[in-house]
């Protein structure tokens, strides 16, 4: 989704719910119609920001807002999601993928700021 992404920690209570609402249309338009929430899978959420000039902020801040403005869209209680994956990718440095879906493609190609999200279960595999 395109945009720059609003801290939790931000005063502006306006621009923080301007953000959640524009992450829920987000998800509910990438979803098929009559799609159903997750409401008991263990959950890993992706979030790759791609600004177009330096960020200002810490990545760790836009979590909570985005993770928050999918319920319940996506899933039904962000209690759900175990695993969250969050990396800024810089202008100044290349982004390579081995097998990128179509929609990250989508997002590395363009010149506005994107928040790429992607939400999957939790494998059954460990992690390390």
């Amino acid at each position: 989704m395109t945009g720059t992404p609003v801290s939790s920690q931000s005063v502006l209570t306006a621009a923080k719910q301007e953000w959640k609402t524009k992450v829920a249309q987000a998800a509910a338009g990438a979803l098929p119609q009559a799609a159903w929430s997750f409401d008991e899978a263990r959950l890993a959420v992706t979030l790759f920001y791609f600004p177009q000039a330096a960020m200002t902020g810490d990545i760790d801040n836009i979590v909570k807002l985005t993770l928050d403005a999918m319920i319940p869209s996506v899933y039904l209680d962000d209690s759900l999601v175990d695993r969250v994956l969050v990396q800024r990718f810089g202008p100044e440095a290349g982004a390579a993928f081995s097998n990128p879906s179509d929609t990250l493609v989508e997002a590395l190609g363009s010149e506005d700021p994107i928040l790429y999200i992607r939400v999957d279960t939790v494998p059954e595999e460990p992690v390390f």
